[in-house]
């Protein structure tokens, strides 16, 4: 097939039988380790928690954690990622379906540096709303926002 016949769904066919995007519990913390790690961050933060890797190709690339944790209510979510292929819909159904059917929460909230305007984008573009902003939040003195999406709104449950 020359590139000019390819349809697009031929493409898409053949992107997914070369890329293999999985996501993994985590059993033993390593995933946690890893996601707070790439955040410069320790570990003590988090308390009641749930950690999911994304792999492609067997390479861990996004870790999601849901901690403070209260079930039936709500929790907060942290993303870290050193590839944005880890942010299809497929996986976006995943993770929120486990947090709204797996967790029974009626709402997950994010905290965002106010100058990460990559990770703004990221938590607009999925459907989260910033619902404030925390002043001088951060150890070094940084503002957050604070942003939250209700299981409602989320466009990426299973209907």
């Amino acid at each position: 097939m020359t590139a000019k016949k390819m349809t697009r769904q031929s493409f898409e066919n053949g992107l997914m039988q070369s890329v293999q995007l999985t996501a993994v519990a985590d059993t033993d913390d390593s995933i946690l380790k890893w996601v707070c790690d790439g955040l410069n961050e320790t570990t003590n933060w988090v308390g009641e928690h749930a950690t999911l890797g994304i792999y492609l190709n067997q390479r861990l690339i996004a870790g999601i954690i849901y901690h403070d944790i209260r079930f039936g209510q709500d929790c907060w979510m942290t993303i870290y990622s050193i590839d944005k292929k880890w942010c299809s819909r497929r996986i976006l159904r995943l993770i929120f379906g486990f947090a709204f059917e797996g967790l029974n929460c009626r709402r997950v909230n994010a905290l965002v540096d106010t100058d990460n305007e990559r990770s703004i984008r990221l938590l607009s573009g999925i459907g989260f709303k910033q619902e404030g902003k925390l002043r001088q939040f951060r150890e070094n003195g940084k503002d957050c926002f604070v942003y939250g999406l209700l299981q409602t709104e989320c466009l990426w449950r299973k209907k």
